[in-house]
């Protein structure tokens, strides 16, 4: 590519050079870029700038914040038709809202593959940005997270099947299952009352199948959220090689100092 417009938003960035860095870009019209350019673009913001580079490294020029009217318009523009909309004024996420988009920011800078168009998928993102803007209670801010989750969870190709087993028997309400991301659920044993037990010795991600039916009827909602985090944190850990989230460390070292 020359020169070539791209919006975004920049995910993660390393020094590089005295006055320059590495960044991360998720942009609209190719995915994930790396790229290096000037000090000093902020997170959490929509950007514009220029790309040069036929190699995985481009070099980014003319980096500024661009408008919420610019990426609307943008994607109209795409589906034919055509709208008068106002400015969104800029604003920035704030207060404990900050790790949660640190935790988008990483997961995606870390799973998912460079110059691969996700425009779904970074719609999604950006309608998250939006979310984490807003006043959020701690319910609220996990229902986001978990959403968005999922929709990452389909782009990957990681489609979790609530409904049957992994030998293909439906889920049975009485019955115990683990959970293990390259096979489903394994039914493990009768006794709900024991798996409580187990997973707290053993560190397994288990589900009683009352709660998995649940889960598949209702999807994401307050009623299921705890079992759905429990879940989505097992894919998660699984998809990084159980490699640490630097985001999830702060986010547990602010809890610790409230």
């Amino acid at each position: 590519m020359r020169n070539e417009a791209l919006i975004g938003y920049l995910l993660h960035q390393r020094p590089y050079q005295e006055k320059r860095a590495l960044y991360y870009l998720f942009s609209q019209q190719h995915g994930v870029i790396h790229g290096v350019g000037k000090k000093g673009a902020p997170l959490f913001m929509p950007l514009q700038l220029f790309a040069t580079g036929k190699r995985d490294l481009k070099t980014f020029t003319q980096i500024q914040i661009t408008s919420q009217t610019t990426l609307q318009t943008s994607n109209e523009q795409k589906e034919g038709t055509s709208a008068t909309l106002s400015t969104v004024p800029y604003s920035n996420i704030n207060g404990q809202h900050q790790y949660a988009a640190l935790y988008l920011n990483e997961i995606l800078w870390r799973l998912l593959p460079t110059e691969d168009p996700m425009p779904v998928l970074w719609q999604h993102y950006q309608d998250s940005l939006q979310q984490l803007k807003q006043p959020l209670d701690n319910t609220e801010l996990r229902l986001c997270l978990r959403q968005f989750e999922q929709h990452l969870f389909n782009e990957l190709g990681f489609t979790l099947t609530l409904t049957h087993d992994n030998i293909e028997h439906t889920i049975e309400p009485n019955c115990v299952y683990r959970f293990l991301p390259d096979v489903g659920l394994l039914p493990i044993m009768q006794n709900a009352i024991e798996s409580e037990h187990l997973e707290s010795s053993t560190g397994q991600t288990i589900f009683k199948g009352i709660d998995i039916i649940e889960m598949a009827y209702l999807g994401i909602t307050k009623a299921t959220l705890n079992n759905w985090s429990k879940l989505h944190r097992h894919l998660i850990d699984h998809l990084l090689d159980y490699q640490p989230l630097q985001s999830r460390l702060l986010w547990q070292q602010q809890q610790r100092y409230q």
